[in-house]
This record gives structure tokens, C-alpha cells and sequence, in this order.
């Protein structure tokens, strides 16, 4: 079973930064200092973690703006750590343990 990942500083595409995630399935997860903001999956952990910012910043689609504006604000200080899973079912799994076993400011 792979392990997680350090804690990196999210990375601020104005400034070229390079997000470090699994291109299959995984987990991921963001922290502000010390409190857990957001738990996530996707079949492709960088693609979907790119869509954690706002447009133009951000790639993809998300339906959950209060997140995306969070995370730009408070960039800076934004760290995630990702699990990379062998199926995307597995992925779904550890998502759905992690949020059962703590508290996120945002939980969608």
C-alpha cells in the first residue's frame, strides 16, 4: 500500500509553481496552518487538484466557489498532501474514511 505523501505548500501558478500529485487515482487532502480545509478524490489527482483554483488560475470544473476563493486568498499558507490508490473505488473509500474521521472547513 503507498503512503502519503509529505506536506508541500500549494503551488501559485502565477509564479510557475508545480503541483506534485498522482496522474491515476488518489486522495488528497488541503490544510490552512493547522486546520484541514478540503478531502477530495478524483481517477486523476492532479487534474482534479488543478481545478481547486478559480479561473483563469484554475483548469477543469468545480461547483463549490466559496472553496476555490478560500484557497486563493489564503494560498500562501495552503500545504496538501496526496495517497495515490490503485482504483478510483479505492480512492472514493478513503475519501469517504477520511471525512468520517475529521473535520473539514469545507465538505463538498
Amino acid at each position: 500500500m503507498p503512503d502519503w505523501s509529505e506536506w508541500r505548500a500549494f503551488p501559485d501558478p502565477r509564479n510557475f509553481g508545480i503541483l506534485v500529485a498522482p496522474f491515476g487515482p488518489g486522495v488528497y487532502e488541503l490544510r490552512n496552518e493547522d486546520a484541514l480545509v478540503y478531502c477530495g478524490s478524483g481517477g486523476n489527482v492532479a487534474l482534479r487538484m488543478s481545478s481547486l483554483l478559480p479561473t483563469p488560475l484554475g483548469a477543469g470544473t468545480r461547483n463549490n466557489a466559496p472553496l476555490r476563493d478560500y484557497i486563493l486568498r489564503n494560498l500562501p499558507r495552503i500545504e496538501y498532501c496526496t495517497l495515490p490508490c490503485y482504483t478510483r473505488t479505492e480512492a472514493t473509500t478513503r475519501e469517504y474514511e477520511l471525512k468520517q474521521a475529521s473535520t473539514y472547513l469545507f465538505h463538498t
